[in-house]
């Protein structure tokens, strides 16, 4: 005896969920495959390419942080409901 029980909609939902974190997971690991393999080929063609690119990032960063400390974002609009 068979019996088709159909998943109840908070378990579709979990599922549904879950598939797209994985999926998250996936499309991260790619992206940082594709990052590396840049780097690298850079690295070859111009040595020193990687640590001047992470040096600079560094820098910006620490810009960047500073201005959002001094001209904080403004909050979003959110609906009160929302809040």
């Amino acid at each position: 005896m068979t019996t088709d029980r159909s998943p109840t909609p908070e378990q579709a939902l979990l599922e549904q969920i879950h598939s797209l974190q994985r999926e998250d997971e996936i499309l991260h690991n790619i992206l940082a495959v594709d990052i590396w393999a840049i780097a690298k080929t850079m690295d070859e063609f111009h040595p020193g390419f990687w640590a001047a690119f992470m040096k600079n990032r560094e820098q910006a960063l620490k810009r960047f942080m500073a201005e959002v400390i001094k001209h904080p974002p403004a909050p979003p609009k959110r609906p009160p409901f929302l809040r």
